[in-house]
Order: C-alpha cells, then structure tokens, then sequence
C-alpha cells in the first residue's frame, strides 16, 4: 500500500519555458490569430495543444508560414536561415529562443573567430543541436558519445596527410554543449575530451543550463528517500529523458509519463513511497493530477525542496519594441 508521494523541487517550468509560452500568447493577443509557431514552442504536447486551441498553428519549417504572418520562432534555437527565409516573406517574427541557448549560439561564431575548432556536445536530430551546427555547417564537431572523440580530426584539410595529423591533436579546440544533456554524461564525456586534447579550451560559464542542472541534482536526491520515481515529461522532450535516465541510474525504478493517464498500477505494486519529478517544459498542473492520484489512493502527500530557484528572462527587443509603440512609449 502507498503510504507517501513525494514531490521534488526544483521541478517543472524553467525560465526560459515561461518566457517562450507568454511570448506566443502575447502575440495572440497583440495580433490575433493566427501566430504560427515554427516547430513546437516547447517539447510538452499539453503546451502545444493549450496553445493551438488559442490559435497558435505550429510548423516544422518556415516554408509552412504564409507571406506577410506573425511567426514565433520555439524556444529550442533556430538555424541563421530560417531568419533570413522569414525576412524574405516578410514575416513578422518574434524569436522565443531561450537565452541560455542563444548563448551558445554567440559562442560559435565568438571561437571561430578567433580560429578554434568547435567541438560541440550534443544530441544529432535534435532542433537544438541542428540549429547551434547550422551556424557553421560542417564545421562543427557534433559528439555525441565518447566513441565518437576518437573520430574528430582538428583540422579536415589534414585527414589525408598522416604526417601532419600527428600534430592535428596540439591545434586550437573548444568545447560547447547542447543545454539539456545529462550532467553525470556529460562530464564523462569532457573528461574524455581533456584526456584527447589536453589543452582543449573550456566555455567561460556551463553550457548546461541551470534548469536541467538544478532538476537533475533534485532527482538525485529524491532517489534518496522513495521506491520508485515517476518523471512527468514528453518522449520527444531532451531535459525530460534525462531526468528520467539520471533517476534510473541511481538504482531506483524510474517512469517518464506524459500525464496521469500514464500512471499503472503495476508500475509501483511493491512500492510504499512515490516519487515525482517534472521537465522543465511541464506544466504545474500535470504534476498535481498525478498527486491527486496516489492522494486517492491513501497516500499523504510531502514536499522535497532540495534548492531554491530564482531566475527570469526579459522579453525579445522586437517585443518589448511593440508592446511600447502600442502604448505609444
């Protein structure tokens, strides 16, 4: 029988979430539908259909996007050409990257200036990573795993010369990586990194964000003190299939749900104590529907506040621009 359920904190909405959704509802309100939503906003289909049901329509491309429309572009980063595609239409667009995201964007361009070899960390497919690589195509090393290390050639124009890729490993090189990977992971792979080129050059400030840290740290902890540990989160969301991978690999057994519905009850039948955890793009209210639940049950609910999170993000210029030529500012 259950006797508790566990909530963790930090959970749930990151500051950049926040900002990406408020941004797409603004421009509902400010311009009315329809908003189209170059791919979805974020990696939570609650989100997405909350926000459809507004009037957002969400595309994959900028192709899908009439001439002349309002556009936000999703909170994950978008490739360089998809804002020059949207110029070319006359696109109205309000751009909802994260600015944690587009941090590593300016690092790109920031090191290859200054003529490093980009080594970047990340997961290929994802809409992150595609648009960080895309602002240099072909020139970024994508590592995936640390398989993959053994592969990378500082310089391509030495991969056929044997003689001068003795010395490829001495070459200038950087490390960045996509915000939403596994921190446990991640170091393993940089260690690597170190260990290949040991004077590999480190980013000025984590590349990880904080979000995906702090609830990573918080899951840790959770695992601590329960049986078995529920992440609510969608299958296509990176930060929340890593929550769910660090939970599991502390031993516990660990679920990622899309919601309630996704609950069994042989999922925790030897289980007494519940835990639960979210992704940084789920919503509060699927956490409480999943409480509510093992609640029913005769579970009393608790709170596990591993750390306090205080952090916001300001509106894009284009949309602070007019909000303020509305008011006539």
């Amino acid at each position: 029988m259950i006797e508790k359920v566990i909530l963790v904190r930090p959970r749930g909405f990151c500051a950049g979430v926040e900002r990406a959704i408020k941004i797409v509802e603004d421009c509902l309100q400010i311009f009315g539908k329809p908003v189209y939503v170059k791919h979805e906003i974020v990696h939570n289909k609650h989100v997405v259909d909350s926000l459809t049901k507004k009037g957002a329509i969400t595309v994959n491309t900028v192709e899908e996007i009439p001439q002349n429309a309002t556009a936000v572009f999703s909170a994950h980063g978008s490739p360089p050409q998809d804002f020059e595609k949207a110029r070319q239409k006359n696109i109205r667009l309000i751009d909802a990257t994260c600015p944690l995201v587009s941090k590593v964007h300016l690092e790109v361009h920031r090191y290859a200036n200054q003529g490093y070899t980009i080594l970047y960390i990340g997961h290929k497919g994802h809409v992150e990573a595609d648009g960080v690589c895309a602002e240099l195509p072909g020139k970024l090393h994508l590592i995936e795993t640390i398989k993959d290390i053994e592969e990378i050639r500082m310089n391509k124009e030495e991969e056929d010369d044997k003689e001068k890729n003795q010395n490829n490993d001495n070459k200038k090189g950087v490390y960045l990586t996509q915000t939403t990977l596994s921190v446990d992971e991640t170091k393993e792979i940089i260690a690597a990194l170190k260990k290949r080129f040991p004077n590999i050059k480190e980013p000025p400030s984590e590349d990880i964000c904080y979000a995906t840290t702090n609830r990573q740290a918080a899951i840790k902890e959770l695992a601590k003190n329960v049986d078995v540990i529920f992440v609510i989160g969608s299958k296509n969301s990176s930060n929340s299939r890593r929550l769910a991978e660090t939970a599991q690999k502390t031993g516990k057994t660990a679920f990622l749900i899309d919601d309630v519905n996704g609950i069994k009850k042989e999922m925790f039948k030897d289980a007494k104590i519940i835990g639960l955890s979210a992704g940084a793009s789920v919503p509060e209210y699927l956490v409480q529907q999943a409480v509510e639940y093992f609640v029913n049950l005769g579970a009393k609910k608790e709170e596990l506040n591993v750390l306090n999170e205080v952090m916001t993000f300001k509106e894009p210029l284009e949309l602070i621009k007019i909000k303020r030529e509305q008011k006539g500012i």
